[in-house]
Formats: structure tokens, C-alpha cells, sequence
């Protein structure tokens, strides 16, 4: 793993550069902006000239998966969507209300790769075709019906169609989602249910498996909008390649407490591994939260949650490329930060206020890593 940070106007960009040669490189790019007193429109422009000359540095990087992180996404959010008409760019974006905390209006996490062609499907998937698998994925799917339970029943249900159009399943071929909620204290509970709802119609139990996930706080630029949801599924995968992580010295199953999601998942190839650990925060193995009103201790638990996790995948720290950390409190912004420099001071991670499901608590992480695998019994990727 390289880790890479770069300076331009305006604009830092943290980097994880994943070598794999032919079975094809992976970059996740981190663009935080450091001039918190410009206006929007500049510091959108001098983002996207930082996304322009990094892409420079690596001609053979294919664009995958996008996610833009905004202050005030009813007024900022068009300006994303124009950008994307003019440059005819096809790769998935998502668009969320979660403002950066380092004061900026926008922050940038983008996923590139080599060795894949790239091709938007009619049906609003993005898909990205290897020999042996095509990786679908999906930003910012919305519902139009009335309340978070409806619309988050919505979006699985014409997800699970989409993929049905792909020979795939939503049980089966879906490795992740993310659901973005607006007020995640009023209508979290609507997508428990909703999700709850869905996966008991497709037969995913607490005996079977569930898809890693985050739930989080979350805007949409159209008020009337709840829940919007991002989802990666990969057709042709076999049962052997997917292990469900579960740390059960550190955490306990979320069917506990309810909800239906895995704690994490690793996806096995030939040659990588590459590993989803969903929204983990300060709870312990009966369910409770850890450290209430301490976010410092918050923080440190959740750490040795998330390791707990990606040890089960033979992973480290060391292996993650992209981490997302949510706070309820901007107040905590200084010393979370203080924290991740003095123990990542690496590793590509943004901060974004995101209040997480539970009130109490006051941080939470996600991440993806990557780790050499030497299984030639899988399929390559």
C-alpha cells in the first residue's frame, strides 16, 4: 500500500494507491479543501482542478465511484450535477448533505481503478467489467412515496429489480449499502423497519446472512427526499468468496438490538481481498453504548471495534485505503482530529457532521481495506 498526500490551491488530496498490476490497480483519493473563506464556486473549481491533475498523474485510472460530501446541499447540489453534464463523466456519484468539518463547503471521496471498462446501464447501474465478475454499483438511488419506512422499502425493492436485470440478487451479489437519512433521530427507525420488511420477503434471517451497511444522517437536496441509498453488488460471485465478519469478542450480532445489517464483509479473489466494515461505533458485545458524553473514549473503543473486524479478515489498519468519520457534535471536530493525525497520519479519512442512529452516540467510522490474497482455488478478480 502507498500512501500519497498532495498539495494544490486550495486543495489537499490524501491518497491510497493499491498495486496489483494486470489483476488491475485501485486509488482512493481523499480532495479536502483548505481555504474555508472562498466562495463555493471556487472552491468547487479549484476541487475539481486538483481531481483534474491527480487523474493527470495516473492516465490508466478508470473513475468508479464517487461520493461529494456538501455544507448546504439544497443550494450546492445543482452545481454538482451541471459539472457532470459538461465533463459527460458516467462513473456513480453520489451527492450527500454532510458538511466537512474542517469548515469547507465540500470534500470529495473518489474511487479509480485500471484494468476495467466502465460502462453506465440503461437501468441507472454503473457497470464495471472484469473477466470473471462485474461490479455494480449505485449513488444516490431515491423514493418518491410519503415516509422513510415506504421509501426505504422502495429502494430495496427496485434494487433488487435492477439487479434481477443483471442476473443477479439483492440476497445473493450485494456486498454494501449506505443509507443517507434526514433526520436520522426521527426516521431511522422507518428504514430499520423498512429494511427489516424487504429482507423477511427475500428470505435474509439472523440464520442466513445480512448485507453490510451504514445508516446515517444524511440530506438530499429535495426536502420531501428521507432516505437515499448507495449500494455495490458484484455478479458472479460464488458463496466461498464472501465471509461475514462478526468480532463477537467486541461486538454482538445487530439482530439484538433489531436491525439487519452485517458488521462488516470481505469479498475474496485470487489475488486481493478486499474488505467492507460498516458504520461502527463505542457499543460492546451485549449492545450497549461504551463512554456516553466521552467522545475521546468513544473514539478509542470504536477503534478496537473496527480492528476487531478487520482482523477477522486477516486485515490491519494498514490495509484500509478510504475511512468516512461521522460526528454529532461539531465541538468534537478539533480533538477527533487530533486523534486520527496522531494515529493515521496517512490514511485518506474525511470528518463530516452526521449524527449517527443512536443519540449517545457521538462518533462513528466506516473504511474499506485492501490485502494481497494467494488463493488460486477463487476466481480472479
Amino acid at each position: 500500500m502507498h500512501y500519497n498526500r498532495y498539495q494544490y490551491p486550495l486543495v489537499e488530496v490524501k491518497e491510497a494507491y493499491w498495486e496489483s498490476g494486470s489483476d488491475g490497480d485501485v486509488w482512493h483519493w481523499l480532495l479536502e479543501v483548505d481555504a474555508p473563506m472562498a466562495s463555493y464556486e471556487e472552491q468547487f473549481l479549484a476541487l475539481h482542478k486538483a481531481l483534474q491533475m491527480m487523474r493527470e498523474r495516473y492516465e490508466n485510472a478508470v473513475p468508479i465511484m464517487a461520493r461529494y460530501f456538501l455544507s448546504d446541499i439544497s443550494n450546492q447540489a445543482a452545481r454538482v450535477y451541471d459539472y457532470r453534464q459538461e465533463c459527460g463523466e458516467s462513473y456513480a456519484v453520489s451527492v450527500i448533505g454532510q458538511p466537512p468539518l474542517n469548515g469547507s463547503k465540500l470534500a470529495l471521496w473518489i474511487m479509480l481503478q485500471s484494468e476495467v471498462v466502465a460502462r453506465p446501464l440503461p437501468n441507472g447501474l454503473l457497470a464495471v467489467e472484469r473477466p470473471n465478475h462485474t461490479h455494480l454499483w449505485l449513488g444516490s438511488a431515491v423514493a418518491h412515496s410519503e415516509s422513510s419506512y415506504s421509501q426505504t422499502k422502495d429502494l430495496l425493492q427496485e434494487y433488487d429489480r435492477q439487479l434481477h436485470a443483471q442476473h443477479c440478487t439483492l440476497a445473493d451479489h450485494c456486498v454494501r449499502t449506505w443509507f443517507f437519512v434526514q433526520n436520522v433521530d426521527v426516521n431511522y427507525a422507518g428504514v430499520v423497519e423498512g429494511r427489516n420488511w424487504v429482507f423477511d420477503q427475500i428470505g435474509l434471517t439472523s440464520q442466513t446472512h445480512f448485507i453490510a451497511s451504514t445508516g446515517i444522517d444524511g440530506r438530499h437536496a429535495d426536502p420531501r427526499i428521507s432516505v437515499q441509498m448507495d449500494a455495490y453488488s458484484v455478479q458472479g460471485l460464488i458463496p466461498e468468496q464472501i465471509q461475514y465478519l462478526y468480532a463477537p469478542e467486541w461486538l454482538n450480532p445487530t439482530y439484538e438490538y433489531g436491525v439487519s445489517f452485517e458488521r462488516g464483509t470481505a469479498v475474496h479473489y485470487a489475488s486481493r481481498s478486499e474488505v467492507y466494515i460498516s458504520g461502527t461505533a463505542s457499543i460492546n458485545n451485549h449492545g450497549e453504548v461504551l463512554y456516553v458524553g466521552d467522545i475521546a473514549k468513544q473514539t478509542q473503543r470504536m477503534w478496537q471495534n473496527v480492528e476487531g473486524l478487520l482482523a477477522e479478515a486477516e486485515c490491519s489498519f494498514e490495509n484500509v485505503v478510504q475511512a468516512v468519520v461521522y460526528l454529532r457534535d461539531v465541538a468534537d471536530y478539533a480533538l477527533v482530529k487530533a486523534l486520527y493525525e496522531k494515529r493515521f497520519p496517512n490514511l485518506p479519512y474525511t470528518i463530516v457532521l452526521a449524527p449517527v442512529c443512536r443519540p449517545s452516540w457521538l462518533i462513528e467510522m466506516e473504511c474499506i481495506a485492501i490485502r494481497e490474497n494467494r488463493n488460486p482455488n477463487l476466481p480472479s478478480y
